[in-house]
């Protein structure tokens, strides 16, 4: 039913088919009835604990803990493996988490990083004997999550039951996911989207593989879905053998996914619907671009259904009910700085068309050229656009007379021809918006998270340049 909670759905899937898979790590299967068993006596643990952290792993321990302390009321700090010692702390002592949950091979890391506090696995959670579990007001925080910074202080935003609830709805709507479903989630759950997608098939009755990628998706498996971001989509691309016929449909979120890269994993899934979706940590769903709609060429999607989009001095806010609740900090009592009358935006620059978004950049993102503003995501489309380049990205150089001037790195799967190159650019662009410089690389630097790490891009065009 609409807008149930994620216990009651992933509760109705172990009643009615307790013997189905619903989870798949390196150590084997796990059925639905053993998930809701084990996830009982960990949610017995917890009741009372008004936050849990847990650093996950890509296994079903780390499912049962987190499934646990949604079934307690105990929201979940999710802790990243790329914490720092100062972020560690900063998040524990913000997110005022009683206990930490992580698997044994976290443990040592974690004492190196400075916590001295209880430390469990996933395992000792659950030998807790399971006992009636208390009625949660779905107001009630579910997750407290970290923004894509992982060094320093990061931040962490609070979701709401509800928020999810309703987002898990309008993936129902949106997506193909069932009971029938064989779902590859190949990244580490510490990832929010990587969890949520865990979450969502769970709720849908499928069969989720927690397993990293592999070439061939794990022969034997046969995935009909693959939840993805590009990164790891261009990987699946570029895996050995021939196309992989059991993939329907592929889900990806995160960076912008060049049209390029999407072809070419079209190509190795040839039955598959590619779907990529907008959204932010802060703001869940607001729009979906499938290969099996007419997309206008640049959008970023249709926007969902229940999701408002306004633009504002060039800048994307959203309202729905699926927004977070604000910022945890270590002088208020609750979330701060979260939506306006019910409005919220994370910086990203945009337009609104006849219902589909376009997104241009984001505001932090964006190069003064002097009194001109150059927007990198612009001058990145106008270098995906040259046949061969697969990847790019543009930053901003420090310039002694301008302040700053646009500079890029590509990826390439061709040799491309400086020349065609020079003129697309010189076509495509404005002259304050044409790259200056120009350098092929191997990869983009990226961080621990898969977010372009657009410093280090500078610093490599620098290099590349000597």
């Amino acid at each position: 039913m609409i807008g149930e909670p994620i216990d009651v759905r992933i509760g109705r899937r172990a009643r009615d088919r307790p013997d189905a898979v619903a989870l798949v790590d390196a150590s084997g299967a796990t059925t639905y009835g053993a998930l809701w068993e084990a996830s009982g006596r960990v949610a017995s643990r917890l009741v009372g604990r008004r936050r849990t952290a847990i650093l996950p792993s890509s296994d079903v321990g780390s499912v049962v803990a987190v499934l646990g302390a949604v079934r307690a009321g105990s929201s979940v700090v999710l802790l990243h493996r790329h914490l720092t010692a100062e972020g560690l702390a900063s998040v524990l002592a913000v997110g005022g988490a009683d206990d930490v949950v992580a698997s044994s091979r976290h443990h040592a890391r974690l004492r190196r990083l400075g916590y001295s506090g209880v430390l469990l696995t996933p395992d000792e959670a659950a030998r807790h004997r399971a006992e009636t579990l208390p009625a949660i007001d779905e107001g009630a925080e579910l997750l407290a999550g970290l923004t894509s910074g992982t060094s320093g202080r990061p931040k962490l935003f609070a979701r709401s039951r509800s928020s999810w609830s309703r987002t898990l709805d309008r993936s129902d709507e949106e997506f193909t996911v069932d009971a029938e479903s064989r779902v590859a989630t190949p990244g580490v759950l510490d990832h929010t989207h990587f969890l949520y997608g865990v979450i969502h098939a769970s709720t849908r009755g499928a069969a989720v593989d927690l397993r990293p990628l592999s070439p061939d998706l794990g022969t034997g498996a046969d995935p009909t879905h693959l939840y993805t971001v590009p990164t790891l989509a261009v990987d699946v691309a570029d895996g050995q053998g021939g196309p992989l016929r059991s993939v329907r449909e592929v889900l990806s979120s995160g960076a912008f996914w060049p049209e390029p890269a999407r072809a070419s994993l079209a190509a190795r899934l040839p039955r598959a619907r590619i779907v990529h979706f907008y959204g932010a940590s802060e703001l869940s769903l607001v729009s979906v671009a499938a290969s099996d709609e007419d997309v206008p060429a640049g959008s970023s999607g249709r926007v969902v259904s229940g999701v408002d989009v306004r633009v504002t001095d060039g800048v994307v806010q959203v309202r729905s009910d699926m927004l977070f609740d604000g910022y945890l900090t270590d002088t208020a009592a609750g979330p701060v700085d979260g939506p306006v009358d019910g409005w919220f935006g994370v910086g990203d620059r945009g337009r609104v068309e006849d219902g589909w978004l376009f997104l241009t950049g984001r505001v932090s993102d964006t190069i003064s050229r002097g009194a001109l503003k150059v927007e990198p995501a612009e001058v990145e489309r106008a270098l995906l656009a040259v046949p061969g380049v697969r990847e790019a990205a543009c930053v901003g150089a420090p310039h002694p007379r301008m302040g700053a001037v646009p500079v890029a790195a590509i990826v390439t799967d061709a040799p491309v021809d400086r020349t065609t190159l020079w003129r697309h650019l010189r076509a495509a662009l404005d002259v304050p918006s044409r790259p200056t410089r120009v350098v092929v690389t191997d990869a983009l630097p990226r961080t621990p998270r898969g977010k372009l790490d657009r410093p280090a891009v500078l610093a490599l065009i620098d290099r590349l340049s000597e």
